[in-house]
């Protein structure tokens, strides 16, 4: 019983009315500090989902870009213009072309 009390006498003589007021600021200085380093550790975990959601946007758009690219190669090859301009009623000239001479005054 007598440590008890002891450890009640040494607990109110830390923790008494004085102490507490005079270090105030410190616990207000301490509960700013927490609160900071909570709110950066949200705004890391925010800027982190962004950047994952921006380098999936932008594997997608170069998977986009080479199948657009790969689809020009293929129909920009003389056999697939010749199809495309059929319906058009379009062909390739079999005679070769003319210069015409450019006549000087």
């Amino acid at each position: 019983m007598q440590q008890q009390s002891k450890k009640n006498t040494y607990i109110s003589q830390v923790f008494n009315y004085q102490w507490i007021v005079t270090n105030v600021p410190f616990f207000l200085y301490v509960a700013l500090l927490a609160i900071v380093y909570i709110a950066n550790g949200h705004y890391a975990d925010k800027t982190i989902r962004d950047i994952n959601q921006t380098a999936k946007e932008i594997k997608q758009l170069q998977n986009e870009y080479k199948t657009l690219k790969s689809e020009l190669m293929f129909k920009s090859r003389e056999a697939e213009l010749i199809k495309a301009a059929a319906p058009l009623g379009l062909q390739i000239p079999t005679e070769p072309t003319q210069r015409i001479p450019l006549q000087k005054n």
